[in-house]
């Protein structure tokens, strides 16, 4: 499809615009990485931070690229995966990352919270916290009915707005380590990590900071020249995300403050140590703009799924419904009241159930790619992955090792009074039945519609 700004009358997401979105559905910045400090100490963060990309990110960059350059239709992942696995892996991508999205759309409504919870207490207390989150979903579901576009643009204003508090943050914290023991802290903070350290959690928490490349992909159709902005985007986030994770990390540890002070909502506690209430207050303002903008964009991600799904017959057509601006409103409404039904579980629960269904889904993508090297090696990439075809199996190694690594480490956290691991898979299962149910009501749906059209032909 030749690209453009608009079509049917829509703006389309340029180069910037999907950058910033894409930087917000993966990371939005260093908020929600104090886990990997608190659990793993600086040495091993900076370790995870400098080093998982290029087992984690880095090769799912270059896959995405690739597929997102010669498949950009509307659906992303779900595409490739029907186009080179068949309807039945197609349906089963899309009903891991709609179900992973429900788990993954409730953590940031909840970091939302904490964040703000840090700063003034009274107002996250007994029921006022879920009116909160449910805030959080209702403002993304209202400016995502205002189309991509306007999401896209606006992302670029939340991201310098959210990034800025850290910039002075880091200047404060790089003067107080040249102090060194003169410093309120006596020094620099130690390498070593805490002695009750659980590493696994840091190695979960910052295998989540580092996915969801994917999930741009989804609004193709809405997007200016894809083949070429894609792959420019996807690596061009991967080595901002580093960045913004890794500065900031360096520099509260330059600083001297210990890693055990930091949990979920620990950057608020940082600034106001380092540079008082008024950077305290900045941080959380900036740390709920992050949420929103992050859960926004996700927003924008996860519901162009059941409107594909639907323009293949397997949900209803209702999903088809498009407002002028592009924006799918019927699954942005349906998808929104489901987020809001996941409230509820831990922030480290919630990202061990995350993980093992995104990284189903994400096999399933590095599989497409090895398929349609081989079924269609004519079909135009714009981008492909230098070498030979024994690249990707080689590039899908890494992430295929850390998702079996997070499989195994979810054994140990129970929801529902099962594991998690558990959980997902029955999660995960339930794709089948659910296919053959869509299979099954597609096939009366044609008749129906075609009765439909012959009674409107003749009146």
């Amino acid at each position: 499809m030749p690209s453009g700004r608009r079509v049917h009358g829509a703006r389309k997401l340029r180069l910037f615009p999907l950058l910033a979105a894409t930087y917000f559905m993966v990371s939005g910045g260093p908020y929600d990485i104090e886990d990997i400090i608190g659990f793993g100490g600086y040495g091993r963060a900076l370790l995870l931070i400098f080093f998982l990309p290029f087992f984690w990110s880095f090769p799912t960059a270059l896959m995405l690229g690739e597929l997102a350059s010669a498949v950009p239709a509307e659906g992303g992942f779900y595409a490739w995966v029907r186009r080179a696995l068949g309807p039945f892996w197609g349906f089963q991508e899309a009903w891991l990352s709609l179900a992973s999205s429900v788990f993954d759309m409730a953590i940031y409504p909840t970091t939302f919270v904490l964040y703000l919870e840090r700063l003034a207490p009274a107002l996250t207390t007994g029921h006022r916290a879920l009116l909160l989150e449910l805030a959080v979903i209702a403002a993304a579901v209202i400016w995502n009915l205002r189309g991509a576009a306007a999401v896209g643009e606006g992302s670029l204003k939340l991201w310098a707005i959210s990034i800025s508090p850290y910039v002075v943050l880091v200047g404060i914290a790089a003067y107080i380590g040249f102090l060194g023991n003169q410093g309120p802290f006596g020094g620099h903070a130690s390498m070593a990590h805490p002695a009750d350290a659980a590493f696994s959690t840091a190695v979960l928490v910052a295998m989540w900071n580092y996915m969801g490349w994917d999930n741009a992909t989804t609004v193709a159709n809405e997007v200016e020249n894809p083949q070429r902005n894609y792959p420019r985007v996807v690596l061009l986030a991967v080595l901002m995300i580093m960045i913004t994770y890794a500065i900031p990390i360096a520099a509260v540890a330059w600083a001297g403050i210990p890693s055990d002070r930091f949990s979920t909502g620990a950057w608020v506690d940082a600034a106001r140590t380092l540079g008082g209430p008024a950077l305290a207050i900045a941080v959380v303002l900036a740390g709920v703009i992050d949420d929103f903008g992050t859960f926004s964009n996700l927003t924008m991600s996860y519901t162009r799924l059941p409107h594909a799904l639907a323009q293949d017959g397997l949900l209803p057509a209702v999903f088809t419904k498009k407002l002028k601006n592009g924006s799918p409103w019927v699954s942005v409404l349906a998808c929104g009241l489901c987020w809001a039904l996941a409230l509820g579980f831990t922030f480290e629960r919630l990202i061990t159930i995350d993980i093992a269904l995104w990284g189903l889904s994400l096999m399933l993508e590095f599989l497409a790619l090895v398929i349609l090297r081989r079924k269609e090696p004519s079909l135009p990439r714009p981008f492909r992955i230098p070498g030979p075809d024994w690249v990707p199996i080689l590039l899908g190694i890494g992430p295929a090792a850390l998702i079996v690594y997070a499989l195994y480490v979810s054994r140990t956290e129970t929801v529902a009074g099962i594991s998690a691991f558990t959980f997902a898979l029955i999660i995960a299962l339930l794709g089948v039945p659910l296919y053959l149910f869509a299979k099954f009501s597609n096939r009366r749906r044609p008749r129906r519609q075609n009765t439909d059209d012959e009674s409107g032909t003749s009146s």
